[in-house]
């Protein structure tokens, strides 16, 4: 008996929840006039170089530019949420006692997160930051043959900013800058493993299309 006044209790609470938020959620979307937005944009991926603790194996990887599509909405004037999809191509190339390997791998780019709308009070500028996780997967070409490499997926951590410039009531510009941590893949092969962590710089600039 008591049981059931427990989960008869918790049911109603839930249901109080999914209604409280149903009832913020649809007084969020009327104050946002275009809460949708869809955005194309060209990237530079910048990796930071790694090296084992020992010294062992060291890897560096190429400069690259790429492309990288989203979908935003936005929950009210602060709060939003976007999905990404990014691709580029470049080249790892890893050094150490095994001799020199050079990897190249088309890189898809796949990342959700939180974004927060920053308040100012000029016209046409809608600046904003972000946090949020994804993968990153390395999927080698057959440009270099070295044995046993295969196509790898890491997660990754994503942070950054930029500001919507508006050039019409549905149109504007986009200047990003993204930051990616995640592990460096060793394209399943244990002689790459470094087993450290880096860094990718993001910096991209495009279009957007609000609705």
């Amino acid at each position: 008996m008591k049981r059931a006044m427990v989960l008869k209790s918790g049911l109603s609470g839930l249901t109080a929840f999914v209604a409280a938020l149903f009832v913020f959620s649809t007084s969020a979307m009327a104050q946002v006039e275009n809460p949708s937005q869809i955005t194309v944009q060209g990237t530079a991926l910048i990796t930071k170089d790694s090296t084992t603790d020992s010294g062992s194996v060291s890897r560096q990887s190429s400069k690259s530019g790429g492309f990288l599509i989203g979908y935003s909405y936005q929950f009210n004037s602060w709060a939003g949420a976007e999905g990404n999809y990014g691709y580029t191509r470049n080249t790892q190339n890893y050094l150490g006692s095994i001799g020199q390997s050079s990897i190249q791998a088309n890189m898809h780019e796949l990342t959700g997160s939180f974004v927060a709308h920053i308040p100012v009070h000029v016209a046409s500028i809608r600046p904003y930051a972000l946090a949020g996780a994804g993968a990153l997967i390395f999927d080698p070409t057959d440009k270099f043959a070295v044995d046993g490499v295969g196509r790898q997926t890491k997660a990754t951590f994503v942070y950054g900013g930029g500001i919507n410039f508006d050039l019409t009531r549905n149109f504007g510009v986009r200047a990003e800058y993204r930051g990616l941590v995640y592990k460096v893949p060793d394209f399943t092969l244990n002689n790459l493993n470094l087993d450290k962590v880096t860094h990718l710089a993001q910096p991209s600039v495009g279009f957007f299309f609000r609705f």
